[in-house]
């Protein structure tokens, strides 16, 4: 029996495994043999950087994610995980930026809305993260981190009326088994 041909959809999905057990290194192997295949396949690239971050090498995921971004500029989930490399690699300026492009193609992205709120809140800029994570709430209010974050923000502004409600809500979401990420 002839040996199967190996493809780019194996190689990912064998990489995305590699990855899950922590074998960054061959993963990113299999990810790069792939894009040898499909150079301009934007999943490849994303795959890729989210590798390279969950490795620790933020400067190679934000390259990846960049080359994913350039391939595919409206991909929201692209765009959210850029500024977080972004903020995480200290930029934080360029990850607002990305935050803010985003929602000007989607304002009800409630994941950007979150990720806006939490760059926000670590600059201690609680006002305008509260709006940030109050607008993923109102687009999502099943969105238990954005809950947590509002509550979070709520705490430091002293706002014990928002911080009772949003336990409240946290508690409802889990009793009801509605945790939507």
């Amino acid at each position: 029996m002839p040996a199967l041909k190996e493809n780019a959809s194996q190689l990912n999905s064998q990489a995305i495994e590699l990855a899950s057990k922590g074998d960054f290194k061959e993963a990113i192997a299999c990810f790069k043999k792939a894009l040898i295949m499909e150079r301009e396949n934007y999943l490849l690239w994303f795959n890729l950087g989210v590798t390279y971050r969950d490795s620790g090498d933020l400067v190679m995921a934000k390259e990846a994610m960049e080359k994913a971004l350039s391939i595919e500029d409206e991909d929201e989930e692209v765009i959210e995980t850029l500024a977080l490399i972004d903020y995480n690699l200290g930029l934080v300026q360029e990850a607002l930026k990305r935050c803010a492009e985003g929602l000007s193609a989607n304002s009800s992205n409630a994941h950007l809305w979150n990720t806006l709120g939490v760059i926000y809140f670590n600059c201690e800029e609680y006002s305008l993260a509260q709006e940030a994570f109050e607008k993923a709430v109102t687009i999502n209010p099943y969105y238990y981190d954005a809950l947590f974050n509002l509550r979070d923000t709520y705490m430091e502004t002293g706002n014990q009326a928002g911080y009772l409600m949003c336990i409240n809500q946290m508690k409802n979401i889990k009793d009801n088994g509605q945790i939507n990420a």
